[in-house]
């Protein structure tokens, strides 16, 4: 979870508020934050958020706002949403970053009372929102930069690696692009990202000077921020367009916060994007959530009022307007992560107060024990252990890069809305490209290997609740010089063996095995999973050089067929 350093003044000042220590952790409550230390010396908190769907309180101006927003029962107003100030300044994008690194989103902020404090957090919010919710830079990164040195309008453009030289921050001499990913400490840790494509993206400005190669390192020129600058630009460059504007939203809120006049900036692009072809930013890109005042009392265990709801939603940041049937509810403009009412609920909670609900003892006495899955999972271990096999434990949540290579035409994938980060943008449905992932990392590790994960698949079928159902499913992999379909045939063979369930392999075909080495478990007349050899080009896409076979089948239909039998 993110950790945060702030200064105890530089808060206090945003607040409006000085506080104690013992009245300030019980405020951070409020920002899902618990101070980890303070020193008293030289007056520093370390406050450590436990939210990670919340970028805008990754520093003192998104926890003081929260604060702030408590205190006074209501959100400030941030009038560059409202004034209907027409942009005079321009950001043209060219035709060709749509397919490396589409969307910019600028505003500029004047009158900025800066100090050390205040660049510190700049710097320190900066690499937070880059690093954490930016996955490394990769969906979003940030550029701040001098605006007086500035000629507009700027063009957003690919350069070729050579043809472009300046100086980078943190460097006293020139550097094409190429010496730059090779030479800069920051080339060398973020260079992976443009290296795949034959041109860099390059910010350059109305007089052909060099703004910032992002996501990669400013200029030195215009991209150093110094204790007395006063006006800067603001840029967010990345691969998801609300993820891009939601960090300029935060980023122009926290400089506002900080007496900055915030001027919208025009962005201009030759292609189409979700919120047209020329985007005004900053914009608010929130969504109302309609919701009954029943959720909340559902969600709660106990009756509120709809006066109650209202008002503690409002000293959280929310507008509450009545709707047909309900709520209607907008979050502030630098949140985007209302996914469910079930989430404006768990605000109304944090609002009030946890303390405030008064606690209820159990009504009834029960006696847990395992569940029957549980129960056969345990023995499924225990055998797949017996037979040699290393179990290994992985994320239900995963990039959709790696299934697609391994899905049938047509197979659909439970997505996550609204994700914060690509690598956890699906839940897998399958459990065998989990043991691929392990495998590419263990090349250097003895063969031959065999590992089994005993894990969670999410299933689209539109026949259940939601959407998707969740199977608990096994499956193991071999891997060393002469892994093959007999191998894997055999350890399965074992396994239904000892668990007593006749079983049959049909040929089949499957995108993720050889043709003509796959085959569908079947056992009760119904399909438990596949067995085959692992294909080349699969192996080759994640830099496995080993042959490989797998299994993987569904412990709950095979449970369910241990039911039968008993009966």
């Amino acid at each position: 979870m993110p950790t945060i350093d702030i200064k105890k003044r530089d808060l206090e000042k945003l607040v409006g508020k000085k506080f104690s220590l013992a009245v300030l952790e019980k405020h951070l409550m409020l920002a899902k934050a618990e101070l980890k230390e303070y020193a008293e010396a030289g007056d520093d908190l370390k406050v450590e958020l436990s939210d990670s769907n919340r970028p805008d309180l990754w520093s003192a101006e998104g926890i003081a706002r929260q604060l702030r927003t408590a205190l006074n029962g209501k959100s400030d107003e941030y009038s560059f949403f409202k004034h209907g100030r027409k942009p005079s300044r321009e950001i043209r994008v060219a035709p060709e970053m749509q397919s490396v690194r589409p969307y910019i989103a600028a505003c500029t902020a004047a009158g900025i009372r800066m100090n050390d404090d205040v660049l510190a957090q700049m710097i320190q919010s900066q690499d937070k929102l880059s690093d954490i919710f930016g996955r490394k830079r990769s969906t979003v990164s940030i550029g701040i930069y001098e605006l007086d040195r500035i000629t507009f309008p700027v063009d957003y453009r690919l350069a070729e690696p050579s043809s472009v030289s300046f100086t980078p921050l943190g460097m006293d001499e020139k550097m094409d692009l190429a010496q730059i990913l090779e030479r800069h400490p920051k080339g060398i840790e973020y260079g992976d990202i443009v290296k795949p494509f034959p041109a860099y993206p390059m910010l350059i400005d109305g007089m052909g000077r060099v703004l910032s190669f992002p996501p990669i390192i400013n200029s030195r020129e215009i991209g150093t921020v110094k204790p007395n600058t006063h006006n800067v630009l603001i840029e967010v460059t990345g691969t998801d367009m609300r993820m891009v504007m939601l960090t300029l939203n935060i980023l122009a809120a926290g400089f506002y916060d900080r007496g900055g006049d915030i001027e919208p900036l025009l962005v201009t692009y030759p292609y189409a994007t979700e919120f047209g072809k020329n985007v005004a930013l900053p914009q608010d890109i929130s969504r109302p959530v309609t919701t009954k005042l029943s959720a909340f009392s559902t969600g709660l265990g106990e009756n509120v009022s709809l006066a109650d709801v209202k008002k503690r939603l409002t000293s959280y940041g929310h507008a509450v307007m009545p709707a047909k049937g309900g709520l209607s509810i907008q979050c502030p403009f630098y949140r985007d992560d209302i996914m469910h009412p079930v989430d404006l609920v768990e605000d109304y909670a944090i609002s009030r107060g946890y303390d405030d609900f008064a606690p209820v003892m159990p009504q009834q006495s029960t006696v847990g024990m395992l569940s029957g899955i549980e129960l056969l999972s345990d023995t499924v271990r225990t055998y797949m252990i017996g037979g040699g096999f290393q179990e290994i434990m992985s994320n239900i949540l995963c990039s959709r890069e790696e299934l697609e290579d391994v899905m049938p035409e047509g197979e659909r994938l439970v997505e996550v809305d609204n994700v914060m980060s690509l690598a956890y943008s699906v839940l897998r449905n399958r459990v065998i490209p989990s043991l691929l992932g392990v495998e590419a990392a263990s090349s250097r590790v003895f063969y031959p290997h065999r590992i089994f994960e005993v894990g969670e698949v999410a299933v689209f079928d539109k026949a259940v609740n939601m959407g998707s159902r969740t199977d608990l499913n096994l499956a193991a992999l071999l891997s060393h010089p002469t892994a093959n379909f007999s191998e894997a045939h055999s350890t399965l063979d074992a396994l239904l063996y000892y668990l007593d369930l006749e079983y049959r392999l049909d040929v089949t075909e499957h995108p993720l095995f050889m043709q003509g080495r796959c085959g569908k478990i079947i056992a009760g007349g119904k399909e438990l999973g596949l067995i085959g050899e692992i294909r080349p080009d699969v192996l080759e896409k994640r830099q496995i050089t080993m042959p490989c076979a797998a299994f993987e089948v569904n412990l709950d239909m095979i449970g369910g067929l241990g039911e039968q039998k008993k009966k």
